[in-house]
């Protein structure tokens, strides 16, 4: 892990205990609906990337073979803990989406809830998931995005610093183009609040 990526990590370990906390706001507004939908999308051998603190578990339909991981240690013990609670049976790991440890073309679903936004580098991070996506699968990514608005956008990015170093996410990143720039040419886009909660669909 290089020197980046363990400062994130170091970061969402800090914060594992208030992450729920600070994230009800948006849970609360839709961000829990949104997540419900994509769950109803699972298809086949599945694998979640940024699985946190393991909000989307007690949503997991029944009879799918189901990968979670998260490159923080702590915020994946809460995942397990709920996983444990909820019965679920979830194969979780600690891994780095910049280096996913399985072979090529290994899972029909690939999805993310409000990740890209902390990966390092998150175009090696999608390379990795188009690298274990299996030809005619799917990646679902539901993610916030900086805005396309003159002010808005200037306001994310003089208040990005600031979110970074608190919380190790960023609030200006262009996710869609980074898709683009990952090599994916079969992508569908939707704004699902106003232009800065996308739903990013990738057709493998």
């Amino acid at each position: 892990m290089d020197n980046h990526t363990e400062k994130i990590r170091r970061r969402f370990d800090r914060v594992s205990t208030l992450y729920d906390v600070l994230e009800s706001p948006m849970e609360l507004m839709a961000l829990k609906k949104w997540r419900l939908e994509v769950m109803n999308e699972l298809k086949g051998k599945v694998l979640e990337v940024g699985v946190g603190t393991g909000k989307n578990i007690e949503h997991y339909p029944e009879g799918l073979d189901i990968t979670a991981i998260d490159f923080s240690e702590k915020m994946l013990a809460k995942a397990k803990d709920k996983a444990e609670r909820l019965g679920k049976k979830v194969d979780l790991r600690n891994m780095d989406v910049q280096k996913l440890e399985f072979p090529d073309q290994t899972f029909d679903t690939i999805f993310t809830t409000c990740v890209f936004c902390s990966v390092p580098d998150p175009i090696k991070g999608l390379k990795e998931m188009g690298r274990v996506c299996k030809s005619n699968g799917k990646i679902i990514m539901i993610e916030h995005v900086r805005s396309e608005s003159a002010v808005l956008g200037l306001v994310m990015d003089l208040f990005n610093p600031l979110v970074v170093n608190l919380y190790g996410a960023n609030i200006n990143r262009r996710t869609v183009e980074n898709v683009y720039k990952a090599g994916f040419t079969k992508v569908e886009v939707s704004n699902l609040s106003s232009d800065i909660v996308k739903k990013i669909q990738i057709f493998c």
